[in-house]
């Protein structure tokens, strides 16, 4: 069975958002695609801000994450390593299209718009019951030696 990008590269991480070692996070599991990476997330109760809608804090974490991680696997396979370069987040956007339900899988594709030796531009969408809920574009930019995220994932 493939695992996700996260659990292969970064088992011991504890980002919020995408680090497996986190017991209270979100833990998502993304997978490659041909253009970047999917993910399918099963939201809990407690990540509604209202009943039956998700928290819109909780959806950019998602997507920041998501987004993270598909510019580190594309930054890898341009530049041939054996593992993807740890990035950070230099800026990301999104827009809330509709309410996202709580009840239902979320589906988030994330594809590779621009991408350079040390930086990749991502865009993002979630969509819900076949319908876009929300979309975003960011910037993730790979970090050297001395940054305080460099061995985060490690």
């Amino acid at each position: 069975m493939e695992r996700s990008v996260q659990r292969q590269y970064a088992p011991n991480s504890i980002c919020f958002g995408c680090g497996p070692a986190n017991e209270k996070g979100l833990k998502i599991d993304s997978y490659r695609t041909n253009k970047g990476l999917e993910l399918k997330f099963l939201p809990n109760e407690e990540h509604q801000a209202f009943p039956g809608m998700i928290n819109g804090g909780i959806i950019g974490s998602l997507m920041d994450c998501h987004g993270n991680w598909a510019a580190a696997i594309a930054i890898m396979d341009l530049n041939g390593l054996d593992e993807p370069p740890c990035t950070v987040t230099a800026n990301y956007s999104i827009s809330l299209r509709r309410p996202t339900p709580s009840a239902t899988e979320l589906h988030i594709l994330a594809e590779i718009e621009d991408i350079q030796e040390d930086r990749a531009k991502v865009k993002m969408t979630l969509t819900a019951n076949e319908k876009v809920c929300a979309t975003g574009s960011g910037l993730f930019v790979a970090v050297k030696d001395g940054h305080p995220a460099y061995h985060r994932w490690s």
